[in-house]
């Protein structure tokens, strides 16, 4: 119990340095909250009564590659997918109260107010609100991070003259990834979606320039017209998948196209993240994307009474957990991060890597044994299913960060985008899956499979032996 309390005690003083360090030094900067004493709440709507749309015109609200991706997998669409109604929207949005976001899955509207007397006097009564819930509340002073120039070059002493993929080769060939590649598996034609809390300068680094992306959106309230000036973990997760810079970095996935999306608030940690989170995975829905990487998890939250609880993490309860386990059903792979907690008090996955459905990575270290990083959050589930699914290199892992310079760092954040690529290219190779059937393909062909625990899960995947299991299986339904 000492030994527990005391490595809080230094991982707290030792975070609590790294800020009063980054701040002397002007990396980031501390300043006070704009717009005074406000509150973001979350108001969950009866119905769609009202709404301009219809499923029978599904393309004015989804591109054609998500009606496209749905058609294939055999998968109707719903009520779920219809917009929130545009009348309930309008009248919520006037009175003082700011509509500033909308998920059409859960049904819900995000509104900021400033006044929460108001709230009695008008929203309560709507006939069409069914709840509202306080998921955000204005902080007195936040942290800046300051854009600084990334590098314009690998270092010369980073390539690996006989290795190809230079540097991440063992995160590759653990998975038999290489062998994926060496038939021209690369993940053309494949969308991913990675949601993050920033990419820093991944629009002025030369080797993340030269990755196909589609596009970006920031999902946090107010958005930031500099999405490329916030921290550099999404760059860091983009990295590991999208980079090809042969004898120096090359990716699990250099030949898919990836959408850019932000839902992290790095300013404060509250409930209303697993909203912003839920809008981009929608987002991600709507313009087509086939995987999504997320390497982002929460269980603590800056007011205790929006903190999650062991209990809740059965898929079902936390907001966020919610969203993610419709996502297998929207015909989409969620590949969620288990967490960084298993040297805290919390041990567990955070979420939403508790959702169903969804593949949840944990964390090995490179060398063998390749045994679980200490920090690999465990499960189970609250309803007993295993987690994490999967592990994969995370402690540490190369990767490129926000300076344009190949590192290592640890992290499931890390492991996780690393089989996402993967799994992107075996569905490329395997266009016939569903979306649950992939999951479970994967699942299938990890190492510890024939005694699934929840430090290892399954194990490491072997993408080689899922891609020879998919296609025999494919040749004899022929």
């Amino acid at each position: 119990m000492k030994m527990r309390r005391l490595i809080i005690l230094l991982t707290s003083l030792l975070a609590a340095t790294l800020i009063e360090t980054a701040v002397a030094h002007g990396a980031v900067r501390q300043v006070k909250h704009k717009g005074g004493l406000s509150f973001i709440f979350r108001i969950s709507l009866t119905n769609k009564q009202g709404t301009a749309y219809s499923l029978d015109h599904p393309t004015r609200f989804l591109s054609h590659r998500a009606v496209e991706r749905r058609k294939r997998q055999g998968i109707a669409l719903d009520s779920t997918d219809l917009p929130v109604s545009n009348r309930y929207i309008r009248l919520l949005n006037k009175n003082d109260v700011e509509v500033i976001g909308q998920s059409r899955w859960r049904n819900t509207v995000l509104i900021r107010v400033k006044d929460t007397l108001l709230l009695q006097q008008t929203i309560d009564r709507l006939p069409f609100v069914k709840s509202r819930r306080l998921v955000w509340l204005s902080p007195d002073s936040v942290t800046v991070d300051k854009r600084t120039k990334p590098q314009e070059q690998f270092n010369e002493h980073d390539s690996v003259a006989t290795e190809p993929y230079g540097k991440p080769s063992e995160q590759i060939r653990t998975l038999m990834g290489h062998r994926l590649h060496d038939i021209d598996y690369r993940g053309q034609g494949m969308m991913i979606a990675v949601i993050d809390g920033g990419f820093k300068n991944a629009d002025r680094i030369p080797a993340i320039q030269h990755i196909d992306i589609r596009g970006w959106h920031d999902f946090v309230a107010p958005d930031n017209p500099h999405l490329f000036s916030e921290t550099d973990h999404g760059t860091k997760v983009l990295s590991t998948m999208g980079v090809c810079v042969p004898y120096y970095y090359v990716g699990t996935a250099p030949k898919a196209c990836y959408w850019l999306l932000r839902s992290e608030d790095q300013q404060t940690e509250q409930e209303v993240e697993e909203d912003y989170w839920t809008m981009a995975a929608e987002f991600a829905d709507s313009v087509g994307c086939d995987i999504i990487n997320s390497s982002l998890g929460y269980n603590e939250y800056d007011h205790i009474w929006m903190s999650h609880r062991l209990w809740e993490l059965d898929g079902k309860t936390a907001f966020i957990s919610q969203s993610a386990s419709m996502l297998a059903s929207k015909g989409i792979v969620l590949v969620n991060s288990a967490g960084n907690s298993g040297m805290g008090s919390w041990k567990k996955i955070t979420v939403p890597a508790d959702a169903d459905n969804i593949l949840t990575i944990g964390a090995i270290s490179p060398d063998e044994p390749r045994r679980i990083a200490p920090f690999s959050s465990i499960g189970p589930t609250q309803d007993s299913r295993i987690k994490p699914d999967l592990v994969a290199i995370g402690a540490p892992a190369y990767l490129v960060n926000g300076r344009g310079a190949i590192i290592q760092d640890m992290g499931t954040s890390f492991a996780a985008p690393i089989i996402c690529g993967l799994t992107a290219c075996l569905w490329q190779a395997l266009p016939h899956l569903s979306a649950t059937e992939l999951i479970s393909l994967i699942r299938q062909t990890g190492n510890n499979v024939e005694h699934p625990d929840n430090v290892y899960g399954y194990g490491i995947p072997n993408f080689w032996r899922a891609y020879m299991i998919g296609r025999a299986k494919m040749k004899s339904e022929e």
